[in-house]
């Protein structure tokens, strides 16, 4: 019951996860469109005044709704990776309960329902056999490779080349995207409750960085 009811949260809270990532992808557009001031850009002048080809209240008031989605969105995923852990460690004892009680038998089921579970199940069970987010897209730039490539914001990434976790994770990240330069790095994504394989190919472009975006880790 109590997994149920905490399979039910984590999937409303999916939901609600989904809406914030849209309502920012909307804003960064909004931000980012030619000619925009962009997530950071200068609101100001060269000589220090206000700037006219912009309407500097609404980007003001565009830049703290973000701020307060990126929170929003922080808050709920570290709710949802608090469930998938108590999901997981209900799954662990459940599992283990099954083969003390059936016999060597039920360990040989547990075992081959193990290796499937990822065809059939909900996003929380894929969690459990392939290992939990450990960062997630909180900005991208538009017209970068990692937006030419399919990355989305909002994305986490449960893989990215051979990062699959760990410490030193950012120093890590950024060494696979050099070490990959313009070579198709495979990544292993989880989007608003579904799995994605994809490749981002690290290269050089008009803007910053290989990739053009930015990795909060969880």
């Amino acid at each position: 019951m109590v997994a149920t009811n905490l399979k039910a949260e984590t999937m409303k809270l999916m939901e609600k996860r989904s809406g914030i990532e849209e309502e920012m992808n909307v804003i960064i557009e909004r931000l980012c469109q030619p000619g925009g001031p962009g997530l950071s850009g200068n609101l100001v002048d060269s000589e220090g005044f206000p700037r006219t080809d912009i309407d500097i209240p609404t980007v003001r008031a565009d830049r703290h709704r973000l701020a307060e989605l990126r929170n929003d969105h922080k808050d709920i995923t570290e709710k949802m990776s608090q469930n998938i852990e108590l999901l997981h460690s209900a799954k662990h004892t459940t599992a283990t309960s099954s083969v003390k009680d059936s016999g060597p038998s039920a360990g040989m089921s547990v075992s081959l329902d193990k290796s499937v579970a990822i065809d059939a199940s909900s996003a929380m069970d894929a969690d459990f056999d392939i290992g939990r987010p450990f960062a997630i897209v909180d900005e991208i730039t538009e017209l970068s490779p990692a937006a030419e490539d399919g990355l989305q914001l909002g994305d986490q990434i449960l893989k990215f080349g051979n990062v699959e976790g760990g410490e030193s994770l950012l120093p890590r990240l950024a060494a696979e995207a050099q070490q990959k330069q313009g070579e198709a790095v495979p990544l292993v994504v989880l989007r608003q409750g579904s799995l994605i394989n994809l490749t981002v190919t690290p290269r050089t472009w008009s803007g910053r960085g290989l990739l053009g975006c930015h990795f909060r880790i969880l």
